[in-house]
């Protein structure tokens, strides 16, 4: 029998607790809208293991590439939301995105409510980097190749 592959990424799936808000964050970071849906039903609570699941998603696209960002708001049972976690916290780390100038797309990212967790680092003669919290504490990282 043939070992199953791997065929691609095909999303990174976000909750969170302001569609717009973030849907607008990751638009000025240059990700565009694929779709948008909402489900519910005996499937998706099966799948969730949760009941009379409602939830909002909207998909969005790197310019380029097939990778996905899956954002999911909750209507139904509520969004559990608690402080933003450290980031040497185990689970999912952050979103990297490689951007042509790291200064002025911080600035436009301000502008929908992130902040920097500190300063721009140079990484030896290669990039510029930096983290920075956008909506809901998601954890974006930037790179700028030098």
């Amino acid at each position: 029998m043939a070992k199953s592959k791997l065929l691609r990424m095909d999303n990174i799936g976000i909750m969170v607790s302001d569609m717009k808000k973030t849907v607008a964050f990751f638009k000025e970071l240059g990700l565009e809208v694929q779709g948008e849906a909402t489900v519910e039903g005996k499937w998706v609570d099966k799948i969730l293991a949760l009941e009379n699941v409602k939830c909002d998603i909207v998909m969005m696209q790197t310019p380029g590439s097939e990778v996905r960002l899956e954002l999911s708001e909750f209507k139904r049972p509520k969004a559990i939301s608690g402080e933003p976690a450290p980031v040497n916290t185990a689970g999912l780390h952050r979103i990297m995105f490689a951007v042509t100038d790291i200064n002025e797309t911080i600035e436009r990212l301000r502008g929908h409510g992130a902040e920097m967790l500190d300063e721009i680092v140079q990484y030896e003669n290669a990039y510029l980097l930096c983290y920075l919290r956008g909506p809901d504490g998601i954890i974006v990282a930037l790179a700028q190749e030098l």
